[in-house]
């Protein structure tokens, strides 16, 4: 997510590639962050933090207690840190973060190709001049709301975890134009340009998506004839449940999170 939110910002221009530092335990990581996004390799959380202004914290929940430790000496009120930890609240990182301004991110990886959804929380010590920037950089990258905290596990669910729901269903598209006689490459494309396009009808007309559909129904029509067998197969209780599964795991590793950090203490 780092590699995809680094190379969004520097393919927008918003920051150029001698801006962006990274450190990483990965060495691998490290260097696919590096070659993607132009960017440097520093040696450690510490030096990295160091150096900068505003930190973009990129972990697995797990790690985060971890990391926040490492560079917690570091942190002071020059300092703005933009957390996109899954399922890390504000007040866990204020416990761990004496010094700092804070913000919680929730962005995904289309942020890479600058067709991003996210959302953001201002946490402690942040001012009106943060959130503008937040929002700069985030909207460089796609779609960007400013959000109550209490909701940000929501956003994780829906567009966070969201992107693999669509391939899901792009592949499902591409498989059903194949057994109906199309080759492979052209219903791949043909599915991925449908999606797209109907997207960007929601987007650009600001129409509720039911009335987007009924546009395209008609009596006794081929697409009503699908949309039967989509209701059928329980397609729509599907995809609520997938994105209230992901919201309520977002939940499950902040308890993780937290009980890592009261182990800790």
């Amino acid at each position: 997510m780092a590699t995809a939110l680094a190379g969004g910002l520097a393919s927008a221009r918003v920051v150029s590639s001698d801006q962006i530092a990274a450190s990483d335990v990965s060495p691998e990581a490290l260097a696919a962050f590096v070659g993607q996004t132009g960017g440097r390799a520093v040696a450690s959380n510490r030096e990295l933090v160091a150096g900068s202004d505003v930190i973009v914290l990129s972990v697995k929940p797990q790690m985060a207690a971890g990391v926040m430790s490492e560079i917690a000496e570091e942190m002071d009120e020059s300092k703005l840190l933009v957390s996109i930890v899954a399922g890390l609240p504000l007040a866990a990182l204020a416990r761990e973060l004496p010094g700092g301004r804070l913000v919680r991110v929730m962005p995904n990886t289309p942020c890479l190709i600058g067709a991003g959804a996210s959302a953001f929380s201002l946490g402690r010590g942040t001012t009106a001049d943060d959130g503008q920037l937040v929002q700069q950089l985030m909207s460089a990258v796609g779609t960007c709301l400013s959000l109550d905290e209490r909701l940000m596990d929501a956003v994780t669910g829906l567009s966070g975890s969201g992107p693999a729901f669509v391939y899901a269903m792009i592949e499902a598209m591409s498989d059903g134009g194949v057994k109906a006689g199309l080759p492979r490459v052209a219903a791949t494309q043909l599915a991925a340009a449908t999606v797209a396009g109907a997207a960007r009808m929601v987007m650009e007309t600001g129409e509720h998506p039911g009335a987007l559909k009924d546009q395209v129904t008609s009596p006794a029509g081929t697409t009503i004839a699908g949309l039967a067998e989509l209701e059928n197969r329980g397609l729509r209780g599907a995809l609520i449940e997938a994105v209230n599964a992901a919201a309520g795991r977002a939940g499950e590793l902040a308890e993780q999170a937290n009980a890592v950090q009261r182990t800790s203490k």
